[in-house]
């Protein structure tokens, strides 16, 4: 038997670039970088397009923003501006449809974004989602700038090399690790959140957190309340800390999730399934805060963590502003609840491999559940509420 052994790396490499108002004639941050990437290996030859699309939820609100953006592009000789800049909706509804998809893959299409242009999506995780999504299918791979425009996204969805959208009925059937070549948050869009996108970010804080950094959970309860009351100098620093554990974490270990443990999935098997059962009422930051009660509840009732660390975990959640029960979670004998642990078992290729706490900063991988607790976690989460 004869066979060829192939074997090469690839490496990767994006910048995540902190600012406010980027489209600002006076901020150069987006053109210097678009006009210097690809340099390297002769990348500037070509004449460079970029397509913009935008959440529909944010053009309303910021409804300067296509001006600015068609402005600040104004006499760039390296980088064109393409004629159209398209607005589609935002949230889960852009990842349940798949028309989302098929309209962005068109506008790739139509104005000939190749490989040495740009999409740049601004909006939040799910939109990012999408067209990161259709950016790494079309051409087998476009190049995708994104612009986290809520606090979720730029401090973990945003940063990260994940895209999907939801098929089937599962969140994230179709998906690709595509890493952006750019991030830019610009903090100018959280000043306009409403208090449910402003607060629902933060539970993702926690959770890496608790897995990974004491400190820095730590600082969380000591600025829960600020962070509540949107004190902007406590949510920028709590962002730029949440995004560099996470982008640590991607880039120490498997990237790409080739084996089973996905750590930073702490608290996400019940949340997913939470989203479907509201039918996304529920925001996914809201759902993960959810998860992590129930899993932290989870460990302490298997002994692993004690009652002081529990409390002082619902406490942050709690002073941050999260309802940590929904009724949702007891539906039909919690037999729900227990497919969406089945579903997750799936995602993963089978075996299950869920991330609990044994000490705060801590987490740890098992690989088996006992659904009977699970149920008591409900049931203490229902009480407490």
């Amino acid at each position: 038997m004869s066979q060829i052994q192939q074997t090469f790396q690839v490496n990767f490499s994006y910048n995540i670039i902190f600012t406010e108002n980027l489209f600002a004639p006076e901020n150069t941050t987006l053109i210097t970088f678009l006009n210097d990437f690809g340099s390297h290996y002769g990348a500037n030859e070509f004449r460079k397009k970029i397509l913009f699309l935008i959440d529909e939820g944010v053009a309303n609100t910021h409804q300067y923003l296509q001006e600015a953006i068609k402005k600040y592009f104004e006499g760039q000789e390296q980088v064109e501006l393409v004629a159209d800049i398209i607005v589609l909706p935002g949230g889960e509804q852009v990842k349940n449809d798949e028309i989302y998809l098929a309209q962005t893959l068109r506008a790739i299409d139509t104005y000939g974004i190749d490989r040495h242009s740009f999409v740049a999506a601004i909006g939040g995780g799910a939109f990012l989602d999408m067209t990161g999504y259709a950016s790494a299918i079309a051409h087998r791979g476009v190049k995708h700038i994104r612009i986290p425009t809520t606090v979720l996204s730029q401090n973990d969805s945003g940063v990260g090399v994940k895209n999907g959208v939801n098929y089937f009925g599962k969140k994230n059937f179709l998906g690709t690790f595509a890493p952006p070549v750019a991030v830019f948050n610009d903090s100018t869009f959280l000043k306009t959140l409403d208090e449910r996108d402003w607060r629902s970010g933060i539970s993702e804080a926690v959770k890496v957190a608790l897995i990974k950094d004491i400190t820095f959970f730590e600082w969380l309860e000591n600025k829960s309340v600020l962070l509540a009351h949107r004190d902007e100098e406590s949510m920028n620093e709590h962002i730029f800390r949440c995004a560099e554990l996470h982008v640590q974490h991607i880039s120490s270990g498997d990237p790409f999730e080739s084996g089973s443990a996905r750590p930073l999935d702490f608290g996400h098997w019940a949340a997913h399934k939470l989203e479907y059962l509201t039918n996304f009422e529920i925001r996914h930051g809201e759902a993960v805060a959810i998860g992590i009660a129930l899993d932290c509840v989870y460990s302490y009732l298997k002994g692993m963590i004690s009652e002081d660390a529990l409390d002082r975990i619902l406490l942050v959640l709690e002073n941050l502003g999260f309802d940590l029960y929904h009724p949702a979670l007891a539906e039909n004998d919690k037999i729900n609840l227990w497919k969406g642990l089945n579903e997750f078992r799936e995602h993963l290729g089978g075996r299950l491999t869920i991330t609990l706490l044994e000490g705060l900063g801590k987490g740890v991988e098992v690989h088996e559940i006992d659904f009977e607790l699970v149920k008591q976690a409900v049931d203490f989460l229902e009480k407490r509420s």
